[in-house]
């Protein structure tokens, strides 16, 4: 291969004239005269104060090295200190340029031009832009005078450098546990999952959104992001989190975009509002598609413009800050239903990432286990853990059909913390672990699911009291196949559950169990649109059964796997 050398001359150090110029070091000429680096062309770059001296230096590269075919390549710019004009200039002749990296490889000299050419050079090279090799040249110690002086290689491919592909490694992966709050877990997708995050969350400023159910970690994943960028120095303000679904109303905006005084009953003093006290930092807003449809319009502007209106005010505020929005909710539903603004959903669905549920990780419940178990140590102020019994009953019942999980991580982290505060000594027995258990089973009603299931109820047909029925009102009771069905609603959506129109909680419970009894997404498809397929040219029912559990915030994998504990 061909050796090219792309380089900028250098009004100072190249500079020289008369015969004595030999006896002074010329980055530029000395470079083409080193024995064991021969160069075949060399593409010098010159400003236009540089032209006399690069055709000097082309003069003199022609005398020490005749082999060497010396290209000089005027530049526009007017200052070489204006790094703007440079930069784009080195920009469009790296564009410009035929590169065959199969026939020639390219040394960048670093050693001559302005400090912002080097620097623009380099950047170029990172970037590959130019698609070669760093040069360094030095010139010779004072006993080797009349000499080349010396020449390094850097190559900025930091996959070639060990040491530092395995810095970089452990930077990412320190990062990830950040995410993570330190909890080795075993899930891949979902440390894949916190991998993407890392990335995105380290390059970005744009709205992140983070959804899936109630209970799965946005709000602690949500501070983990912020945690992770103010160690990184790219937020300097505070973390501010609010659950939209507890705004209403003229409180709704006054929370969020302040007020001033009077601006209505009670309001007998100015409020910044959580927009302003973000500024700089990160705002979350939890179940962000409760907000109101006036309060999503002002959002929205803030989030693009960073500037909003306080409620009274006519004079604009500003505040920069990163958003990031949770929900459980199927958003683009919302906006179907006219509950929530297009706009505003694309302009927050940049970066979209879903949190699994509990019942999605079975793997991951042991290393939650011991971190739970460490969080309690510290706020008891005394070590807890289980004795073997006690841990191999509780992963046992954990990791079952019979464990729902209906509110996931806090479901967990409520057992593991009532278990921690009523253990003797702080040793979790089995007898403690039996009576929470029977505390988890209560609470999810799959005792009575379990009873209703046997065989005594499905020979008599006896209805059962549902176990969330309004205090109050008249007593609904559900016959069997309903029991069931609400079940498996309660394990797959939690509280969402309750929500859900009656004709909705029917369809939805009969899809539910047609995909559970499939072998594959495509052929509950087939079931569930057996007779309108037959209408269609193109038939794709994967992607209508898929939209359709979108609506309710599922996943084909979070189906199935329910179906396969039930």
């Amino acid at each position: 291969m061909k050796t090219v050398v792309i380089g900028i001359v250098g009004t100072k150090l190249d500079r020289g004239a008369g015969k004595r110029r030999w006896d002074t070091w010329r980055p530029s000429v000395d470079l083409c005269r080193h024995d064991d680096l021969v160069i075949d062309r060399f593409d010098l770059l010159a400003s236009r104060e540089g032209m006399e001296i690069a055709d000097r230096v082309a003069a003199d590269v022609r005398q020490v090295s005749p082999e060497t075919e010396l290209k000089v390549h005027p530049l526009g710019f007017p200052d070489p200190w204006d790094f703007e004009a440079v930069y784009a200039e080195l920009h469009d002749f790296a564009r410009r340029y035929p590169f065959k990296p199969q026939k020639e490889r390219y040394l960048i000299h670093m050693t001559t031009g302005s400090h912002v050419m080097q620097i623009c050079l380099f950047l170029l090279c990172e970037s590959r832009h130019l698609p070669g090799k760093l040069l360094q040249t030095s010139p010779p110690t004072a006993k080797n005078r009349g000499q080349p002086g010396t020449y390094s290689i850097i190559d900025l491919d930091l996959s070639q450098y060990d040491q530092i592909a395995r810095r970089a490694k452990e930077a990412q992966r320190e990062a990830t546990d950040v995410l993570k709050s330190g909890i080795r877990t075993r899930n891949p997708a979902f440390n894949a999952l916190m991998g993407r995050i890392e990335q995105v969350a380290g390059n970005t400023r744009a709205p992140l959104l983070l959804t899936g159910p109630t209970g799965a970690g946005k709000s602690q994943l949500a501070r983990r992001i912020y945690e992770l960028k103010a160690s990184r120095r790219q937020v300097d303000g505070p973390f501010v989190e609010v659950n939209c679904a507890t705004l209403r109303g003229d409180g709704a905006a006054a929370a969020l975009f302040g007020h001033v005084k009077g601006a209505f009953t009670g309001a007998v003093q100015a409020r910044p509002g959580l927009l302003r006290t973000a500024h700089g930092g990160v705002l979350f807003l939890d179940e962000i598609g409760e907000l109101g449809l006036d309060e999503q319009a002002m959002l929205l502007r803030a989030v693009e413009d960073r500037t909003f209106h306080p409620l009274g005010s006519d004079r604009p505020a500003e505040s920069d800050f990163q958003l990031i929005a949770g929900t459980n909710r199927d958003l683009q539903l919302a906006v179907e239903e006219g509950r929530f603004r297009e706009d505003l959903l694309a302009r927050i669905d940049l970066w979209t990432f879903r949190l699994p549920a509990l019942a999605e990780r079975p793997e991951d419940l042991e290393p939650n286990l011991e971190h739970e178990l460490e969080v309690a140590s510290r706020e008891l102020g005394r070590r807890v853990s289980f004795n073997s019994e006690a841990r191999t009953r509780f992963m046992t019942f954990a990791t079952s059909p019979r464990a729902l999980w209906t509110r996931n991580f806090r479901d967990f982290k409520a057992a593991v913390s009532r278990l921690s505060t009523l253990a003797p000594g702080g040793r979790i027995t089995a007898a403690l672990v039996e009576d929470e258990i029977a505390r988890l089973e209560s609470t999810w009603g799959t005792r009575l699911n379990v009873q209703v299931r046997g065989t005594h109820a499905r020979s008599t047909g006896r209805n059962v009291l549902r176990s969330d029925a309004t205090p109050g009102s008249p007593p609904h009771r559900l016959d069997v196949q309903e029991e069931g069905d609400d079940i498996r609603l309660r394990a797959l959506l939690g509280e969402a559950a309750d929500a859900l129109d009656p004709f909705d909680r029917v369809q939805l419970a009969h899809v539910l169990g047609v995909c559970q009894r499939a072998s594959s997404l495509a052929d509950a498809g087939r079931a569930l649109f057996a007779v309108s397929r037959t209408k269609k040219a193109t038939r794709n029912d994967s992607h209508r059964l898929r939209q359709y559990l979108q609506r309710f915030g599922l996943q084909w994998a979070q189906v199935r796997g329910a179906g396969a504990h039930a």
